[in-house]
């Protein structure tokens, strides 16, 4: 056999061994993987519709470990970490060949060692599978595991496990809970100084915990800035400025908002690692802030819940479901906001709603406040006093029982209760009741969610919106019709907002109206500018009477502090719309003057009825209703009180297309200048009206 026969045969062999060895690995690469699977064990996090965190959660074994890319951390911070740690991180395959050959040289020569060639991909690997033990052998399987990993994940990969999982002392790991703890901050944005710190840590984290040694941490920031490819990172002069800065010596608690509804974030969808919600921290922030001022001043069993909505949207942009999650003398675990309670006067906006709507009563029609016995029920005020004649405007803002008594007998208790169904919301009646005349007054239960949903269908008079749940889903226009009509709904935020703000809080023109629950149980507040609706309810969560506790004296000034801490500002209420005004008494129509129960009045109690009267538009009024695209001009609203049904209307002497039976009714003007309108009911009666329209 020649040389040459045996040169090749030798060669064939070792190519054959060097495949064998490297199929060898390979299969021995796929039987142990590295656990890569333990990199997916991370804190959920809750966070507001910006993506701000609002709380995290620790994870089973108690660590807090936010999951962390590149992108959430400071750029210049990255390249500190990659000059200290591991300059040629983004040449080696998980092990730096030159780093080992240094560390041994340096070994050999000082008897000691003095520095590490441990790559990031290395300290990833032991981060994932973790060894007390430091022997040869636990080192030798992280180079393995290190290459293994460079096998499998990108670089960018491996960095985002280093940013996640590096360890910061106590039960702190990954540069996000570290930067939260120590500075209160993501880390987005960093100080050299602050960069450094965080770069040091992980290298002896126990030892160098800023809030635990001092002394260690600040040594070792100062090796960090002392580097000199760091120097090169961070540029002349930066390092000695950022030892003049000084270290944390706290640590502070990471994020913690909006416990309630995190917790149901993470029963809604279980196992995900971030949950997105409608909130803004910045809102969610001031209303916890003003929870936790007034609770302070209150019994320490009274509890404070508060729901802010978006009414042109549906978002719940702020929630807070007790005085303090942990208080287990205010039972703080419930969730007050979802808690079925008696609402007081928190509903009688609504009645007098369907009132003007329709056409019983104008703001200035005077009502009786004396006693009255309806079948048996007596309401009474909540002073126990009585104004004699009043306005329904003064009825309403003084929150009068016994004329909002007499208006929710004439509209129908079972009508309210089906009108709430437009925004999908159901009160709870006692067991086996039905709508009677106390469910004006609070007898009836409703949740604070709810009741800003109410409140929500009067700030946006035309978009009705469905609130969402504050979590994942999403809140909608729906297309259903308004709660109430555009100019009725007017008339409910003219009077509140004439409501006179409480003792100390300025009058920011919000529409706003009290509730005390009978026993002095609950007392709430809701009000609502041109944009945001804000409900507070404050009360024992046990059903504990509170002595003092009211409406107006205990939740409305909650209610103004909560706006003015939120940031959210004051937005206008909207304008009137066409066909709003508010009549002086003098004007209105003879049968809008009074409202009573007996045959002098507009709601006679004989037996027969009173003849149709046109309520609105009033005799001799100057409309202006406003033009369509095309020039032409708005519809009139046409409205009338008694008389039987069905109606006949004419305009000018001409009869409209329809027969109503309802008796709100439209008509589409020809052009400006006099009008007449007649309407004549089943029996023959009629009514006539003239009228200035203008565009």
């Amino acid at each position: 056999m020649s040389i040459w026969r045996k040169l090749g045969f030798g060669v064939s062999a070792a190519a054959l061994l060097v495949t064998a060895a490297m199929f060898g690995l390979d299969v021995a690469d796929r039987a142990f993987p590295p656990p890569l699977q333990k990199a997916n064990l991370v804190s959920s996090e809750v966070l507001d519709a910006d993506g701000q965190l609002l709380r995290a959660f620790a994870t089973p074994e108690g660590r807090w470990r936010l999951k962390t890319t590149a992108a959430d951390v400071d750029p210049q911070f990255v390249r500190m970490l990659i000059a200290y740690e591991d300059r040629r991180f983004e040449q080696h395959h998980g092990v730096d060949l030159v780093a080992i050959g240094r560390a041994a040289l340096q070994f050999v020569t000082h008897g000691r060692v003095v520095s590490g060639a441990s790559t990031l991909s290395m300290q990833v690997a032991r981060l994932l599978e973790p060894r007390p033990e430091r022997t040869i052998s636990a080192k030798l399987l992280q180079l393995v595991r290190a290459i293994q990993i460079e096998r499998r994940l990108s670089k960018a990969e491996i960095l985002d496990l280093y940013l996640t999982h590096a360890p910061y002392g106590g039960n702190l790991e990954g540069i996000r809970a570290a930067s939260l703890a120590y500075f209160g901050k993501e880390p987005r944005r960093l100080t050299v100084a602050q960069s450094a710190m965080l770069v040091a840590i992980p290298q002896l984290p126990e030892r160098r915990r800023p809030d635990r040694n001092l002394a260690a941490a600040t040594a070792a920031r100062h090796r960090v800035l002392q580097r000199a490819a760091v120097a090169e990172v961070i540029g002349d002069g930066e390092a000695e400025r950022a030892e003049l800065t000084a270290i944390p010596t706290g640590r502070l608690q990471l994020p913690a908002y909006a416990a309630h509804l995190a917790e149901a974030a993470l029963r809604k969808e279980p196992g995900v690692d971030q949950h997105r919600t409608t909130l803004r921290r910045r809102i969610q922030q001031g209303l916890e802030t003003v929870t936790k001022e007034a609770a302070a001043r209150l019994d320490p069993k009274v509890s404070i819940a508060m729901v802010m909505a978006d009414s042109k949207t549906g978002e719940i942009v702020g929630e807070v479901g007790s005085a303090g999650y942990f208080d287990s003398s205010r039972y703080g675990w419930i969730d007050m906001t979802r808690v079925y309670r008696s609402p007081g006067s928190a509903l009688k906006p609504f009645i007098y709603g369907l009132a003007f709507e329709q056409g019983l009563v104008s703001q200035e029609t005077i009502i009786e406040d004396r006693p009255a016995d309806f079948f048996g029920y007596r309401p009474k005020n909540f002073d126990t006093t009585y104004q004699g004649d009043v306005s329904v405007r003064q009825a309403l803002q003084l929150s009068l029982n016994v004329p909002a008594v007499r208006i929710l007998d004439a509209v129908g208790p079972t009508r309210l209760l089906v009108r709430f169904r437009r925004a999908d919301v159901r009160p709870v009646l006692p067991p086996n009741e039905t709508p009677g005349l106390a469910i004006g007054l609070g007898g009836l239960g409703i949740t604070l969610k709810d009741l800003v949903q109410l409140y929500a269908g009067l700030a946006n008079r035309s978009n009705p919106v469905r609130l969402g749940d504050g979590i994942v889903d999403k809140p909608a226009i729906v297309d259903s019709e308004p709660l109430l009509e555009p100019v009725a709904a007017w008339n409910v935020a003219d009077i509140l907002s004439g409501i006179i703000a409480p003792a100390g809080s300025a009058q920011h023109g919000i529409a706003y109206k009290t509730g005390t629950s009978y026993g002095f149980r609950d007392a709430w507040s809701v009000g609502y500018d041109g944009r945001y609706v804000l409900g507070v309810w404050v009360g024992r969560p046990d059903n504990g009477a509170v002595p003092g506790l009211t409406g107006y004296g205990t939740a409305a000034p909650i209610l103004f502090q909560a706006f003015e801490k939120s940031g959210v500002g004051i937005t206008p209420l909207p304008a009137a719309p066409t066909g709003a005004v508010r009549i002086a008494q003098s004007q209105l129509p003879i049968s809008q003057r009074r409202f009573s129960m007996t045959t002098s009045g507009l709601l006679s109690a004989s037996t027969r009825e009173p003849a149709p009267q046109i309520v609105y538009p009033p005799e001799g009024a100057h409309v202006e209703l406003g033009a369509n695209g095309d020039g032409t001009l708005m519809p009139l609203v046409l409205k009338l009180q008694g008389g039987r049904a069905p109606f006949r209307w004419l305009a000018n002497g001409k009869p409209l297309a329809d027969i109503s039976r309802n008796r709100i009714s439209q008509w589409q003007p020809d052009g400006n200048g006099y009008s007449t309108l007649t309407v004549i009911d089943a029996v023959g009666r009629a009514a006539t009206v003239g009228v200035f329209l203008t565009k």
